[in-house]
């Protein structure tokens, strides 16, 4: 449905609201059906806990460290956030122009002529769902890791960690997610507010604590932090500059699921200048602060031997361990694991709400069972637990072969970024196409160089990264060192191509208007006091 056509379906129905968000939903050809309940504080925080920062670069530390060195590790990382600069500032300006819980999903296919909008939607629409289950599942599975590391190094290294206690864990870790999101948007927006703070909390008591107990006889000197000294190819035999270039995947798996932020618009207040504010305050200030941490930790790092011979898994955990103490570590580990607990809340929020709009827009063969939200919490409950229990799915994997699990979970920042330029691409292409007219929202870059320059460089590295993922970080390549990621992303568009033009194509056209849906019921948002005002603006 065009934009056009969403305006003439609006003017035929008459819903009286005195919100300015929700007047703007209803401009977009749907019904207002969350509460409004994040404010700024509330939305940042989200934005700032799905990248997860100290807890992200905890679970991704032994890949570049181990593949290109410990140079590989500083540099990588300020390259790769510099790209995601231009990445987010790109996806924020789409979001601000279409502050839905479709997110860039349903902003693609209204970036496109009417011909291709179907098409394209529907595999941004898959990309997308896909992409942030299997994050939701390896974050989730990862994170049960890194307790059971804990447990291992509590017990001097007297406790097994087998795949049973692992998925075990990992399964039990999602119910009470599940349980978490099934509460009203107010008691998650006011539990989302605090994540925030322990997430910079966490990273710079960590950065501190490093610096104040590591002798300075014992930091390493900065050719080893950041020059010749520090490049070390342990990837056993692809050439030195492509096994630096592997210290890409940290920082990229770090700052991805931007669009998360998106997904909540529904339910955020002020919607299309928080949201895409709070992606580009996210990306900025991850990328510096995750820069600073990756550099410190390196420095206080100890012998590279030591770390190679880690008992617990975690290069990371151990230099704790060995700056702090057994004691120390734990309990600072223990706060970077709540922070990876608060990375699968705001991925589950996330992901449910994706469901939600694309069940909404009839993507799924479910007739928008799953596009209805519970009218006692005004949340889509279905869509909550339907996301839970698919994404224990890859993990129970772990059990019969966990090189299949891998595989699944590689799908995560390949098909992520993917659904994220697809859009981007359809904006700069299609914006003055009569079918789409594109209306920037608040956060825009202007018709000049900069909008441009942000477009293309994202697209571009974007594709240059896939091509990262794409490739076996060890050789000789063995199933169980294999990169799944380009073969699984393949096989989804492969697939969701088959899906649609055999069935989905009857069903689906594009992202449709719910305004004449008299099953969808329509919340009416809370007049603010002066000081709840005050509280937004804040």
């Amino acid at each position: 449905m065009s934009m056009d056509e969403k305006k003439l379906d609006t003017a035929s129905v008459t819903i009286e609201t005195t919100d300015e968000d929700d007047r703007e939903l209803l401009a977009l050809g749907y019904k207002p059906s969350f509460k409004r309940e994040f404010t700024n504080l509330a939305t940042i925080s989200f934005a700032f806990s799905i990248m997860g920062l100290c807890s992200s670069i905890a679970t991704t530390f032994n890949t570049p460290l181990f593949t290109g060195g410990p140079a590989s590790v500083t540099w990588c990382w300020i390259l790769g956030a510099t790209m995601c600069f231009t990445l987010g500032a790109s996806i924020a300006e789409i979001v601000s122009a279409y502050p839905t819980c479709g997110g860039l999903y349903t902003a693609s296919a209204q970036l496109v002529p009417k011909t291709y909008r179907a098409r394209v939607g529907w595999l941004v629409g898959w990309l997308n769902i896909l992409g942030q289950i299997a994050g939701i599942s390896s974050t989730e599975f990862g994170l049960a890791n890194m307790i059971l590391a804990a447990a291992n190094v509590g017990r001097d290294g007297d406790f097994t960690i087998t795949s049973g206690k692992t998925v075990g864990l990992f399964a039990g870790l999602l119910v009470v997610h599940g349980l978490l999101n099934s509460l009203a948007t107010r008691h998650l927006a006011g539990l989302t507010k605090g994540f925030v703070f322990v997430n910079l909390g966490t990273t710079f008591i960590i950065i501190i604590t490093l610096l104040a107990k590591t002798p300075r006889s014992e930091m390493h000197p900065a050719k080893y932090v950041f020059g010749s000294e520090g490049v070390i190819n342990q990837t056993g035999g692809w050439n030195t500059g492509l096994a630096f270039l592997f210290g890409l995947l940290s920082v990229q798996w770090t700052m991805t699921d931007y669009d998360a932020t998106a997904h909540i618009s529904e339910e955020v207040k002020r919607a299309a200048y928080a949201a895409p504010s709070a992606i580009f305050i996210a990306v900025i200030g991850t990328g510096l602060i995750g820069w600073l941490l990756n550099i410190i930790v390196v420095l206080c790092s100890g012998s590279f031997e030591a770390l190679q011979n880690t008992t617990s898994g975690s290069a990371f955990l151990d230099i704790l361990v060995l700056r702090l103490g057994k004691g120390g570590a734990l309990a600072i580990w223990a706060f970077v694991c709540l922070t990876a607990f608060f990375v699968v809340q705001t991925a589950l929020q996330a992901a449910s709400r994706t469901i939600y709009a694309f069940s909404r827009d009839h993507g799924l063969p479910d007739a928008g069972y799953f596009g209805k939200n519970d009218k006692r919490t005004h949340t889509p409950l279905r869509a909550i637990w339907l996301t839970t229990f698919v994404s224990i799915l890859p993990g129970l994997l772990d059990l019969a072969s966990p090189v299949a699990a891998n595989a699944i979970f590689s799908l995560t920042a390949m098909a992520l970024d993917l659904s994220y330029v697809i859009p981007i691409f359809c904006r700069r292409v299609f914006a003055d196409h009569p079918d789409v007219m594109f209306k920037p929202g608040p956060f825009y870059m202007g018709k000049g160089y900069l909008g441009i320059f942000c477009n293309v460089v994202c697209i571009l590295w974007t594709l240059f990264i896939c091509v990262i993922f794409s490739l076996p970080t060890f050789l000789p390549v063995t199933p169980e060192t294999m990169n799944y990621a380009s073969v699984i992303t393949g096989c989804v568009i492969i697939l969701a191509y088959v899906w649609y033009f055999a069935a989905a194509r009857r069903h689906y056209i594009g992202p449709q208007s719910n305004l004449h849906d008299a099953s969808v019921e329509v919340v009416t948002q809370d007049t603010p006091t002066e000081k709840e005002k005050e509280k937004v603006m804040s």
